[in-house]
């Protein structure tokens, strides 16, 4: 991989584009019911003893070792992040050379389906089990998305990157209200179905997660290139070589201020919005003890407001710039996280909720269009956005590390503080990195 590697072909066809932008549609159901709303409340619920109304103990025991609940889910979650940030070079520089990242993506797809279908079987007496798939559920999720993201450059033009990254977020935020509302019947309205077991609709939604996942993603492998191999082939071993892509990725990157300055802010402000993008429904559940349907309804909002967060930063995009964007957007997040550590009532995090919903699809989606644009032009997109999935995964270990940590010696609401940080320094870099010369972005 050098300055003489020729750029992949692009196939820019409306069809494959809408076929890689379903694979949101499929994927995003298990980050709304998994990661934000249900399986966090339920999982609060049965690892929290109550008498009378009031918690006695919300410490579990996980394999003989006493634990925090929310500490072990920040734990669990952290964990699975930092291996998938160890597999994906490795991984990644097989599918470059390869050209299978479509196996991967494949692969990863229903190794999450089929984790969070064995949710089914999670209750109070098997935690164990229930963090374990929870994890893998989070590695096949993001195991998955490093193909995916890889593929944005080779279905798009620089100019459609945006509009593209954007679409993949819309129809996820569609896509997961549509199962979430399904779900949503189940949890609150069991005795329309003759449901009487409290914990069987909360089960019943992770397994219907993890079908419509595996479902739909297949509906997109139907669409997507199936990849083309490299000529070239590694002349080391596939683990060593997958590390050393990376350091390739880096001796170009290094190169290219304005991009290396960008990769430092989002390092920063992943931390932050990672971290409470997986913490919020933990957070409403044990700080402001809402009811899985107030939780539900919050998260609700978030995602209806997201489908149109997503267009307008894209919009706000093209005529301010992705950079000068980006950073108005994290200056927001540091109010969100204000906001959220004065909340404390069921309305003001309906509020908080409301703003998230506005910036949270649109960072994303603004943050892997921008990185696909300062990109060099190459051959090895999944070995850059393994370098950009690294970034991000290494991001949020820390961020829900640092989370877990804080919240065990002291409380959520002092977790909230360093989320700030995280912002703060994110948008330093990001101011920096607009100073820098362009090279790339349009």
């Amino acid at each position: 991989m050098n300055a003489a590697t020729p750029a992949t072909a692009i196939v820019s066809s409306r069809r494959v584009q809408r076929g890689w932008a379903m694979y949101d549609w499929a994927n995003s159901a298990y980050n709304l019911v998994i990661t934000s709303t249900i399986f966090p409340a339920y999982y609060n619920a049965v690892t929290t003893i109550k008498k009378d109304g009031v918690v006695v103990s919300d410490t579990v025991s996980f394999f003989g070792h006493t634990v925090k609940n929310s500490a072990l889910f920040d734990y669990s979650i952290a964990a699975a992040y930092l291996i998938i940030a160890f597999m994906s070079p490795i991984l990644s520089s097989v599918a470059d050379y390869r050209g299978n990242k479509k196996r991967f993506m494949q692969l990863f797809c229903y190794m999450g389906g089929v984790s969070c279908c064995c949710l089914y079987f999670f209750t109070s007496h098997r935690v164990e089990l229930g963090v374990i798939c929870a994890a893998i559920a989070a590695l096949g999720y993001c195991g998955s998305l490093v193909f995916y993201n890889a593929y944005l450059p080779e279905i798009a033009t620089p100019a459609e990157r945006d509009r593209v990254s954007a679409q993949g977020f819309a129809y996820g935020y569609v896509g997961s209200v549509l199962l979430q509302l399904v779900c949503f019947l189940f949890v609150l309205k069991p005795e329309l179905f003759g449901i009487t077991d409290d914990t069987f609709a909360p089960r019943l939604s992770f397994l219907l997660v993890g079908l419509w996942w595996a479902g739909f993603g297949t509906y997109s492998f139907l669409r997507l290139p199936a990849g083309v191999a490299m000529a070239a082939k590694p002349g080391h071993s596939v683990l060593y070589n997958g590390f050393r892509e990376l350091r390739k990725v880096w001796d170009q990157i290094r190169h290219l201020p304005k991009l290396k300055t960008y990769l430092g802010a989002f390092f920063f402000y992943s931390m932050g919005v990672q971290t409470v993008m997986l913490a919020a429904t933990i957070f409403g559940s044990k700080e402001l003890k809402l009811e899985t349907g107030q939780l539900i309804g919050a998260i609700m909002i978030i995602q209806l407001v997201a489908v149109a967060g997503a267009y307008i930063m894209a919009r706000l995009s093209e005529r301010f710039g992705n950079l000068q964007v980006l950073l108005f957007v994290v200056l927001i997040w540091i109010g969100v996280c204000v906001g959220a550590y004065y909340t404390y009532t069921a309305t003001e995090f309906y509020m908080v909720a409301g703003v998230v919903g506005l910036i949270m699809g649109g960072i994303q989606s603004l943050s892997r269009s921008t990185y696909s644009k300062l990109m060099p032009p190459t051959q090895d997109t999944t070995s850059f956005f393994s370098f950009y999935d690294v970034t991000e995964k290494l991001a949020i270990v820390i961020g829900m590390f640092s989370f877990g940590f804080i919240d065990t010696i002291l409380n959520m609401r002092s977790a909230i503080i360093a989320l700030i940080a995280f912002f703060l320094v994110g948008a330093v870099v990001l101011y920096i990195a607009i100073r820098k010369p362009e090279h790339t972005l349009a």
